[in-house]
């Protein structure tokens, strides 16, 4: 019997489970989440259980309950939920006798089927479900339901409609709503949200198909109460018989671009005939279009092909992709992803540095033009940057740890958890002081532009936050007369256990970097492209910034190897208390260390939460020798937890490239497992949507070896055992290139239409348009 998640080894596309277990509902629903970017569903049962967590989220539709809380997704009214009574008993499978139970997310295409034989007083029925949310259509969701009788003749009582008794673990972001039945069947729904007052246009229909009868015309009552609408309907089957139910439901919003401008009463019009046409044309042609966007869109764009002894690892990379693109809201350059995508409530559906780091490059070297809208949201956000800034004493543009709508500016919420010592309420000091997402966002509209050749999205925007962010970090130096340099004092680098440390290493290594690339981007501009320069020198006074740039780039102090090698990773780092973290570290928890200490009491000791020294050795990897690199390893790898799901992909990527192929493999099957796992409480709040991106970035920049470097491109790849081969695909500056990789040769094709260069072990290789070059490892 199964314990957890299952897999199949004969179909790299198939997740699921085989046990119903209502302590683990969590994993499952986000595990098995469904999405478009436009929206997104937890894969929550039709039936309602105790500890479900029932969320459907549409992007952008950001909202505060009240003043004193932060701005964050609503759970909007769910269109999902079913309730079955048979002869009178209500349908719930953990009472009773269930067996023959399987739910299944097929990620190729899309869709999340459950079925099961349920036994209960007298009662024998077997019940198949399926759903997806389209990919083809950003603003439907399909379901469909099957029961068939086994036994004795039994009534079926179906009640299904919308839903809008829900909340974000409490918390009501939705106005009443007006609700409408037409035509006795289409339902609507058109509630407002509480602060930003957007509405919503909720729209759903049932088609009942009885053995052939096509319209079956069971007895039905509409009911309507206090955010609530639906349709109670009775069915009666025989032995034998069998009952199908195609529920097809849409939802629209105010900030949709296509809509933009309509009064609702339009919006309710529109849905309602796109209702209309989708119910004829039925859940399986609607969900074979879905699939069909899924396969040309997605899966046939630069497959990624892995022979490995463990199956596991083709499935990882699928469940990878298949999240990236169910959470990534391609259709609106407004909206980025959030760190728990649209699967949970985790973090209220706000943006963080995740996106640059983690998630932005995979859509950067595969799928540009979603990953040029995502560096699109930072250019809008500079507003927001530029008030955070402003509010912070400083100049230019500071962006915000946590966002949301572009132009909100910080929405980090200001307390979090008690501290397990005092029962204080614990501040959140990285709203305050995490400030290297400033160079963060910066670096990762860089490798934007390096590796797409984009200059239409430089000289619009990208320039402009990359000299906008060095005008912050010029404005945020802090001049020591003592020892004739700047520093960086008061921040939170990226270990999060250590807060109010000085010089954080990472911070100022980025911070210069920040500076330097935009005094080469204003020197280049100003002689060669004097017309953006000028517009830009107007907006943002670059002639009087550039001054400060150059005065003070060479006096950022930039911490350096001890004696021993070592970077410290802050000032006070090295000096601190070691602690043995062996039993941390095994943990099957993360955040264990939190059971024996508070956070102030880390905060002096040599705990790393994740990659921080280590992180900033991969991201800027021409700037150290191997020889660093290894003794930075050595010291630091063992004194990290790994207590975020973002640390494990930068030790993997680091370890392959130090020749530490089996550590880096161990790291890689850790963190394929933080949501597929068979850890059932890992991902109650939504999935990890930065490890996703980790997934792909060890398995293309770690073991494919792809790396962008100063506008190069260098492909290096090192293999773990345990693969034989892997076949992948990038695009560099609008040419597809195929990959090959085997434990001897690497093979490069141009599926471009012009010539590519790239280094690989210390020489350079050029690939004309239509050809292959091999070269031997």
């Amino acid at each position: 019997m199964s314990t957890g998640m299952k897999y199949y080894k004969d179909n790299p596309w198939l997740i699921g489970e085989d046990v119903f277990n209502i302590d683990w509902l969590g994993k499952v629903e986000a595990a098995m989440s469904l999405g478009n970017g436009y929206l997104g569903l937890r894969s929550v049962t039709e039936e309602s259980y105790i500890g479900e967590q029932r969320d459907t989220f549409v992007s952008g539709t950001f909202n505060k309950v009240s003043e004193n809380e932060v701005t964050e997704l609503p759970n909007i009214p769910d269109l999902i939920g079913m309730e079955f009574r048979l002869n009178g008993k209500r349908l719930d499978t953990t009472k009773g006798l269930l067996t023959d139970y399987h739910r299944d997310l097929n990620m190729r295409t899309g869709e999340l089927t459950r079925s099961f034989i349920w036994e209960y007083g007298g009662i024998k029925v077997q019940c198949n479900f399926k759903r997806f949310v389209s990919f083809s259509q950003k603003h439907l969701i399909g379901q469909l339901v099957e029961i068939k009788n086994l036994g004795q003749p039994v009534e079926v009582e179906f009640i299904s409609g919308i839903n809008g008794q829900v909340t974000n673990s409490g918390a009501q972001h939705f106005t009443e709503g007006d609700k409408v039945l037409t035509e006795g069947k289409y339902m609507q729904m058109m509630p407002y949200t509480t602060q930003s007052d957007i509405f919503l246009v909720l729209s759903t229909t049932h088609k009942i198909k009885k053995e052939e009868d096509i319209y079956h015309e069971s007895k039905k009552r509409v009911e309507m109460g206090r955010r609530k609408i639906y349709n109670r309907y009775w069915i009666n089957l025989d032995a034998g018989e069998e009952v199908e139910i195609e529920k097809i439901s849409s939802i629209y919003t105010e900030i949709d671009k296509e809509i933009e401008g309509k009064t609702i009463a339009e919006v309710k019009n529109i849905a309602l005939k796109e209702l209309k046409k989708a119910e004829v044309t039925g859940y399986q042609k609607l969900f074979e279009k879905s699939a069909k966007d899924w396969e040309d869109n997605v899966w046939s764009v630069l497959p990624i092909t892995i022979k490995s002894k463990n199956f596991k690892d083709q499935l990882a990379i699928n469940f990878a992709r298949y999240h990236l693109h169910a959470i990534a809201p391609a259709h609106d350059q407004r909206m980025n992803i959030a760190a728990k995508g649209l699967s949970g409530e985790g973090y209220k559906g706000h943006t963080f540095w995740d996106t640059e780091i983690f998630m932005l490059p995979y859509f950067t070297f595969t799928h540009p033009d979603i990953a040029k809208s995502l560096v699109t949201y930072r250019h809008l956000g500079l507003e927001g940057a530029h008030k955070k800034a402003e509010e912070n004493g400083f100049e230019g543009a500071q962006f915000p740890w946590e966002a949301a709508w572009p132009d909100d500016g910080e929405t980090t919420p200001v307390w979090g958890a008690a501290d397990i010592v005092t029962g204080k309420q614990t501040k959140i000091w990285s709203g305050f002081i995490e400030q290297h997402i400033t160079s963060d966002v910066a670096f990762g509209i860089k490798q934007y532009m390096d590796v797409t050749g984009d200059q239409k999205f430089a000289r619009e925007k990208g320039f402009e936050v990359i000299l906008d962010t060095a005008k912050f970090w010029a404005s945020r130096l802090e001049w020591q007369e003592d020892k004739k340099r700047y520093e960086i004092l008061e921040v939170i680098g990226p270990d999060e256990y250590k807060e109010h440390v000085d010089n954080n290493a990472y911070t100022n290594y980025t911070a210069y970097w920040n500076i330097n690339l935009a005094i080469k981007l204003y020197e280049k501009l100003k002689e060669n492209e004097q017309h953006i320069f000028w517009n830009l020198d107007k907006k943002l006074k670059l002639s009087q910034v550039y001054e400060q740039w150059i005065d003070k780039v060479d006096k950022i102090y930039l911490p350096k190897p001890t004696e021993k090698g070592v970077i410290p990773q802050d000032d006070s780092y090295l000096s601190k208390k070691v602690i043995d973290l062996t039993k941390y570290k095994q943990s099957p928890q993360v955040g264990t260390l939190f059971h024996d200490y508070n956070l102030e009491q880390v905060n002096e000791m040599q705990v790393t939460k994740q990659a921080d020294v280590l992180l900033l050795l991969f991201l800027f990897e021409d700037l150290f020798s191997k020889e660093e690199k290894l003794v930075n390893w050595n010291y630091y790898e063992p004194k990290t937890v790994h207590d975020s799901s973002l640390s494990l992909s930068t030790h993997a990527i680091l370890a392959a490239d130090l020749d530490k192929l089996d550590l880096s493999y161990e790291l890689f099957n850790k963190a394929m497992n933080i949501d597929m796992g068979e850890n059932m409480l890992s991902s109650d709040d939504g999935i990890h949507a930065a490890s996703l991106g980790g997934i792909w970035q060890m398995v293309v920049f770690g073991y494919g070896g792809v790396r962008c470097l100063d506008g190069k491109l260098r492909i290096e790849p090192h293999l773990p055992e345990a693969w034989s081969n892997l076949t992948f695909g990038i695009i560099w500056r609008g040419n597809p290139l195929i990959i090959e990789v085997n434990k001897k040769q690497v093979s490069v094709t141009n599926n471009g239409s012009s010539q590519i260069s790239f280094e690989a072990f210390g020489s350079k290789y050029c690939v004309s348009v239509g050809t292959k070059k091999n070269i031997n490892i």
